[in-house]
């Protein structure tokens, strides 16, 4: 039996899984409230200038694109009666544009788990991110890592 994410401990994530979920819809007040404050760059905050750059009209910004992935994967994924935070990731890309009317969602596939040998009431998950639009294809991708308590302590 598998047990569902939000519940699960380190011993639980299997190399190899595959897990989607959430539905997100991007919308055009949200792409320039996020860029307004954070990444104000006119292919973001104003339609009639992004219409005229290389996207041809308003995109997200791939900060909040990583935000919304962040959001769904605290509300879907992440265990609180596990997680201990995570020390980074790598290989952060943005390889297709998010617009307005856009529908996003996670696919996370675990690559490795390992127990820590100095704490080993703990192990690290890494995890394959991508976030997907509704056309199937890949808008951002990242490789993370999760701190994950064990449920049981000492070597597995």
């Amino acid at each position: 039996m598998t047990v569902p994410c939000k519940e699960r401990y380190f011993e639980d994530f299997r190399p190899g899984e595959v897990i989607e979920f959430g539905d997100h819809l991007v919308t055009e007040r949200e792409i320039v409230e996020f860029a307004t404050r954070y990444d104000p760059q006119p292919f973001h905050v104003d339609s009639h200038a992004a219409a005229d750059s290389i996207f041809g009209g308003l995109v997200a910004s791939g900060w909040m694109t990583g935000s919304i992935m962040m959001r769904l994967v605290v509300d879907h994924f992440i265990s609180p009666a596990s997680s201990m935070g995570s020390p980074g990731v790598d290989e952060v890309r943005w390889t297709r544009p998010v617009r307005p009317g856009d529908r996003l969602r996670v696919r996370l596939t675990i690559i490795e788990t390992r127990r820590s040998q100095s704490k080993p009431d703990r192990g690290i998950v890494r995890v394959q991110q991508e976030m997907i639009n509704q056309h199937g294809d890949t808008v951002m991708s990242l490789r993370g890592m999760s701190l994950c308590r064990c449920r049981t302590p000492g070597p597995a």
